[in-house]
């Protein structure tokens, strides 16, 4: 189930909401569907799904509708139409009492200008809603005091809001909100008055939270690095309606229309994309039990000078080359052991482009990319690696590599297409 989930969502201010709704419906640009009516469409049409401990971001430029969609996503605004489900309740629907239950209950909101209580404490105001919970004394300070331990401001719980620095209020809006213990947290533009060093700063603990706790969230920006940066997936939004979701990549080699395409125009794609996006998956595989005679089959079938080598589990073990094959078969050995290198330039499948310069420069061979359990997932030779930078622009997106054969990898002890 998701965890929240948005289904034809309209938000309209003004009279005649229901005919603007009906207008909107059909398809036409705002401005000419609202012509003649006294309404303003802030979200239109609006249509998604969030994933449990996903970080979802709403991006857009002012006035696009983003903060107002994130305020219908707990409430604080009624939809015109459309259903909002939290946890598979109908959000739209309940009453009051019961709203403010869920709330309280099920999602935290982070503000952007920290929302704090100039005459309460640090730490009271981390237990804040804890307090109008109606939670014990002593459990709300223990639970603040945990929650401004994750967001590093422990020796500030008994100062007020006016002896910290902006980055510092804003750590304890985040902790107002962990301390909650909701499954879902909204921010809206919650980093936006930050500096941009403290700004970054604040992004990294937001992630790290993340990795510990893996909260859903539902983040607003209007600022694409961030969104590229902190978003599991990403929603582009234009005059309230939503043009495009999809990952930072997708978005990034396959935008929707023109207006992604221009408004990812300047985005580094070398801090974007990642070796997993360039890397070719290896043509053949044998195991380190193969015997050197297969090897050199695959060494003279794709007329290469390396193979990759995996063991057990398939975990990749490293490089052998035609020299090493030649000496395995003078000295008549069965297997590839003890031939194998490990000095091979080995990268992860999320490195970034930007990262993968040196490695790819310094290598006489194609860099291995290895999956989170140490496994072969696939190589990147350098003209790979060029051919995806000149073809990943926005009216061009990358399209897969189509150099020669340049590696051979081995596994289970025959040869098998990867």
């Amino acid at each position: 189930m998701s965890a929240l989930a948005v289904q034809s969502l309209y938000k309209i201010f003004g009279n005649r909401a229901d005919e603007a709704v009906r207008r909107l419906a059909d398809g036409a640009p705002r401005a000419e569907a609202l012509a003649g009516l006294p309404a303003t469409a802030a979200v239109i049409d609006a249509t998604f799904e969030v994933r449990p401990g996903e970080i979802f971001v709403v991006m857009g430029l002012s006035g696009s509708g983003k903060s107002t969609l994130i305020r219908t996503l707990n409430g604080l605004l009624r939809p015109t139409s459309g259903s909002v489900r939290v946890d598979g309740v109908e959000l739209t629907s309940l009453k009051p009492a019961a709203l403010r239950k869920l709330r309280r209950d099920k999602i935290s909101m982070v503000f952007q200008h920290f929302a704090l209580m100039p005459h309460r404490t640090v730490a009271e105001n981390a237990g804040y809603a804890l307090e109008v919970a109606g939670r014990p004394k002593a459990e709300r300070r223990e639970r603040a005091m945990e929650a401004l331990r994750m967001v590093g401001l422990t020796e500030w719980a008994d100062h007020l809001p006016h002896d910290l620095s902006g980055g510092m209020r804003q750590r304890v809006g985040l902790a107002r909100a962990l301390a909650a213990g909701t499954d879902i947290l909204l921010m809206d533009e919650a980093f936006s008055a930050l500096d941009p060093l403290i700004r970054r700063e604040i992004q990294d603990q937001l992630l790290e939270l993340q990795a510990e706790l893996g909260k859903t969230i539902i983040f607003i920006t209007h600022d694409l690095n961030e969104a590229m940066r902190l978003g599991d997936r990403i929603a582009v939004m234009r005059d309230g309606r939503i043009v495009q979701i999809g990952t930072a990549e997708e978005i990034l080699t396959d935008p929707a229309n023109g207006y992604v395409a221009q408004f990812v125009a300047d985005v580094d794609r070398t801090r974007i994309l990642t070796a997993a996006s360039v890397m070719e998956k290896p043509h053949q595989v044998l195991d380190v039990s193969a015997g050197p005679r297969v090897a050199a089959k695959a060494l003279r079938e794709t007329q290469t000078s390396v193979v990759y080598v995996t063991g057990p589990g398939k975990r990749f073990l490293g490089t052998v080359t035609e020299d090493e094959v030649l000496r395995a078969l003078r000295e008549n050995r069965t297997t590839l052991d003890g031939y194998v290198s490990t000095e091979v330039r080995t990268v992860t499948e999320d490195t970034s482009v930007a990262d993968l310069f040196a490695d790819c420069a310094e290598s006489r061979h194609p860099v291995a990319v290895l999956d989170d359990r140490g496994r072969l997932a696939g190589v990147i030779p350098r003209i790979t690696l060029l051919s995806a930078l000149a073809s990943a622009t926005p009216d061009e997106p990358a399209e897969p590599a189509s150099a020669e054969p340049a590696d051979v990898a081995l596994v289970a002890g025959k040869e098998t297409p990867a």
